[in-house]
């Protein structure tokens, strides 16, 4: 077994860990965004749903 690859291990957790946290960042955002983007939209839904009910009734 080659003996000096073990020297890299610490190195490659490091890079691991770190590309574990961009990931979950990454994904993070990602769910901020589209939510946001969803909460941005309801008010809209919302209204032509009204504006629809009010049609049915009259």
């Amino acid at each position: 077994m080659n003996w000096k690859v073990l020297e890299h291990v610490p190195l490659l957790l490091y890079i691991l860990a770190a590309k574990t946290l961009i990931l979950c960042l990454a994904f993070a955002g990602v769910k901020i965004y589209q939510r946001k983007r969803l909460e941005a939209k309801e008010p809209r839904l919302e209204a032509e749903k009204k504006d629809q009910a009010e049609k049915k009734d009259n």
